[in-house]
Formats: C-alpha cells, structure tokens, sequence
C-alpha cells in the first residue's frame, strides 16, 4: 500500500482546500455510484457529493468538535474517515465513526484499515476511550470493524434506505472500547 493517512486540516491556501474539496467529492460520489449505503440515494451528481462535504463536514472540522482524516496516494485523496467527538460533558468519553470511504477503484489494498488504525489513535489522543459507528448489516466494512475489534450492539432492521432502489435495509451498530494510549 503506498500513501499514507493525515489529519485534514484547511490550508491557508484556499486554493489547496478547493482542490481538496473536489477530490473529497469524487470519493463520496464513487462510492454512492458503486453502491455504498452511506446516507446518498441515486441519482447523486458531483455537485452533491461537493455540497456534502462543503456545507456538512468542513465546517464541523477542528473546534467544532470532527475530525477528518484522509488517505493520500501521490497527492491524491483516495480515502477519508470522520470522527466526531460529542462535546456534552456526559458524552466526552466517546466518538463516533462516520463516512469511512475508500475510492472502488483501490479498495482491498488496506487503505480503510489503515484510516481506522489512524482514527483510533486520533480518538486516544482526544481522550476518548469508547468508539461507535454504524454500517448497513452484511455488507463488505462489517468483516472490517471485526477484524479491528469492533462488536455488535445489535441490528435495527429497515434503518435506511438502499442506495439504488426503494428498499430499505438493516443497520448493524457496532463500538469498541480503546485501550488507554498511556
């Protein structure tokens, strides 16, 4: 695997956070388009998937309580994952997992392990100590999160709707507890 995974942070260059931005879209709209249940129905264009990450996440980055971590490959950004840390004083123990995305064209080459790897170590160093995420039952990610240590927390069935067509599938939540990082 070459590459590696960053922690995003917005350059000072806004010209580096559009060329960013474009390539975050690319990866979100070729998952959808490869049938990924990641919130997106199709039809889904570009712009979408663009707005998504321009209205929805970057502005949550850093203070406001998310982090994203990218995996880049020959400067290309080919793999991204969220971590957002609740800010409720009852819920500073804990993050949740969300859009882990690997571009179709290169999955199976460990890129979606290595961005868990580096959300965990994230996660630690924030001082959470409880992760949790969600991921429609059955589907390729599921082996994933349980070769990394993640259980089940059970099913919910008919959560969300399918990416290409009306029927609506089930949910498996799954958390793993992280080893204190001292």
């Amino acid at each position: 695997m070459a590459g590696q995974v960053e922690l995003w942070n917005p350059s000072q260059n806004g010209a580096d956070d559009d060329r960013d931005l474009d390539m975050l879209a690319e990866v979100l709209h070729a998952t959808v388009h490869a049938g990924a249940s990641v919130s997106f129905v199709l039809p889904f264009s570009m712009e979408e998937a663009r707005a998504f990450w321009q209205r929805k996440v970057l502005p949550q980055i850093g203070d406001c309580g998310s982090r994203l971590l990218v995996f880049r490959d020959a400067g290309r950004i080919v793999g991204t994952v969220q971590l957002e840390l609740p800010w409720p004083p009852n819920q500073r123990h804990r993050g949740e997992v969300k859009k882990l995305l690997v571009h179709p064209d290169l999955r199976r080459r460990g890129i979606a392990r290595a961005l868990m790897l580096a959300l965990e170590e994230v996660a630690r160093c924030e001082g959470r100590s409880l992760l949790t995420l969600d991921t429609r039952a059955g589907d390729h990610a599921e082996p994933l999160y349980r070769s990394l240590g993640y259980l089940s927390a059970g099913t919910i069935p008919r959560y969300a709707r399918a990416p290409r067509s009306q029927e609506l599938e089930p949910t498996t939540f799954m958390y793993k507890e992280l080893a204190s990082a001292l």
